[in-house]
C-alpha cells in the first residue's frame, strides 16, 4: 500500500490514531531493505515504551508477584512471536514497505519484521503524541491477552523446567543436537534430538528455528519423563 495517504488510512482504521506528523509512520513501516528512512531507530524507541507500559499494567495486576515472575509474564506478551502475531491482526504486512529482496521472500510475514515494525509503531505514536496516546492503544491491543496470562510459574521456557526436573532429582543435564534442516534458506524447518542418560531417552522436536525445536523436544522429554513416573 502506498500513496499519498498512506498509512494515515491504516492508522485511523487499525489503531483508532490520526497522526499529527505522518513522516514518523512513514518511517515506523519502511524496512531497511527498502529506499528511505527506516524503522530501526524508532523500533530501539518503541521497545522502551512498550516494555514500559506492560511492565506498569503487570505491576498493577499483579501486586505480589516477584520480580522473575513479572520479567515472565512480561516476556509472554512482549517478545517476538505475541508481538507479531498483534501485528497479522492489525495487517500491518499489508502496509509494510520492502525492499525487493525481501518480498520475494515473504518478508512482510516474517515474525521479526512484523515484531519489529510494531514495535516501531509505537516509537512513532510515543513522539507524536506521549505517552498518553501509546497508553489506551496498547491496553486495547494488550488488554485481552493480560487477562488471560496463565500462572507465571508455568511460564518457565520448556528446556528451563527440563532442567530443573532433572537437577532436583540428581541426574544428567539433557543433550541437543540438530538432526536435519530442511527448506529454502528464509523458511528453514529444524529438527532437534533431545536425549538424557538416565534414563535413557530421547526425543525429537521440529521447527523454524533451533531454538523453537529444542524447546518442542525438551517439552516432549518432560511429558515422557512425567508420564513414566505417575
Amino acid at each position: 500500500m502506498s500513496g499519498t495517504d498512506w498509512p494515515a488510512r491504516w492508522l485511523e482504521e487499525r489503531l483508532q490514531y490520526r497522526p499529527a506528523e505522518l513522516s514518523l509512520f512513514r518511517a515506523a513501516l519502511t524496512h531497511r531493505s527498502a529506499a528511505g528512512a527506516n524503522n530501526e531507530r524508532l523500533e530501539f524507541l518503541g521497545d522502551a515504551v512498550l516494555n514500559l507500559l506492560i511492565a506498569q499494567a503487570l505491576y498493577v495486576a499483579y501486586p505480589k508477584a516477584p520480580e522473575g515472575d513479572l520479567s515472565r509474564l512480561r516476556a509472554r506478551l512482549v517478545s517476538r512471536e505475541p508481538l507479531a502475531e498483534i501485528a497479522l491482526g492489525l495487517d500491518l504486512g499489508e502496509v509494510l514497505q520492502l525492499g525487493s529482496g525481501e518480498l520475494k521472500s515473504g518478508g512482510f510475514r516474517r515474525e521479526s519484521i512484523l515484531a519489529d515494525a510494531f514495535e516501531a509503531l509505537c516509537g512513532a505514536v510515543y513522539l507524536d503524541g506521549g505517552l498518553a496516546a501509546v497508553a489506551p492503544i496498547v491496553e486495547r491491543l494488550f488488554g485481552p491477552r493480560l487477562a488471560t496470562l496463565p500462572a507465571a510459574e508455568t511460564l518457565k521456557d520448556a528446556k528451563t523446567r527440563l532442567q530443573e526436573y532433572l537437577q532436583a532429582r540428581g541426574l544428567e543435564l539433557p543433550q541437543y543436537e540438530v538432526t536435519a534442516v530442511s527448506g529454502e534458506d528464509h523458511a528453514q524447518e529444524f529438527t532437534v534430538r533431545c536425549t538424557v542418560a538416565r534414563p535413557a531417552t530421547a526425543t525429537l522436536g521440529e521447527g523454524l528455528s533451533r531454538r523453537r525445536a529444542e524447546q518442542e523436544a525438551a517439552e516432549r522429554m518432560l511429558e515422557t519423563l512425567t508420564a513414566r513416573s505417575v
